[in-house]
């Protein structure tokens, strides 16, 4: 709303100036040379009326190209970008900005919690994130898919977690991230005894 005020005030400045500007643009014509007084109806006749008034050619254009100098240019608005995945984090621990403190992609098969970070940038009025962990091992197990909702204006970050109260298989592991059902980032990870 308050942008379009400033748009509205702006734009009527403007055109307040283009006004002025073409105000100040005209010229009275020099009273005539007197005429014998033969001549002076048929001159008179053969003038449009209202002549005396009317700007030069072109004044109207000129007072539009003054103005266009003198008046401050307006930025265009640019829509926000969209929501899309920078960068994405594996880790056993997240600080209180949920961002990965230690980035690994190796871990031992008693850490208990995994954490998968992921830093967004651009913004959505709601998306949905996805990750999907995958024991790669044999034919592919999956191990847990997690979604969440996401709307922001600017960076964020979202973190995921999968936790097993027993032992990690070891092995090879994939997450896999995705924004709205679109497939945009993955990291692969292996699970090995301490």
């Amino acid at each position: 709303m308050t942008r379009s005020m400033h748009s509205l005030a702006l734009y009527g400045a403007v055109l307040g100036s283009l006004l002025w500007l073409g105000g100040c643009g005209k010229h009275e014509s020099a009273p005539p040379a007197p005429a014998s007084a033969s001549t002076a109806p048929a001159a008179a006749a053969s003038a449009p009326a209202g002549s005396a008034t009317r700007p030069p050619a072109g004044a109207a254009s000129a007072a539009a190209a003054r103005a266009a100098s003198v008046a401050p240019a307006i930025a265009p608005v640019t829509a926000p970008a969209p929501l899309s995945v920078a960068k994405l984090t594996l880790g056993s621990a997240v600080n209180a900005d949920h961002q990965v403190i230690r980035a690994s992609n190796s871990f031992a098969t008693s850490d208990k919690i995994l954490y998968a970070s992921v830093a967004t940038e651009g913004s959505s009025g709601g998306a949905t994130l996805n990750a999907k962990w995958s024991y790669l091992e044999g034919q592919g197990q999956l191990v847990s898919s997690i979604s969440q909702s996401i709307a922001t204006d600017g960076p964020a970050i979202t973190t995921f977690k999968v936790q097993n109260p027993d032992l990690w298989p070891e092995g090879r592991y994939k997450v896999e991230i995705s924004l709205d059902g679109k497939p945009v980032a993955q990291q692969d990870f292996a699970i090995k005894k301490s």
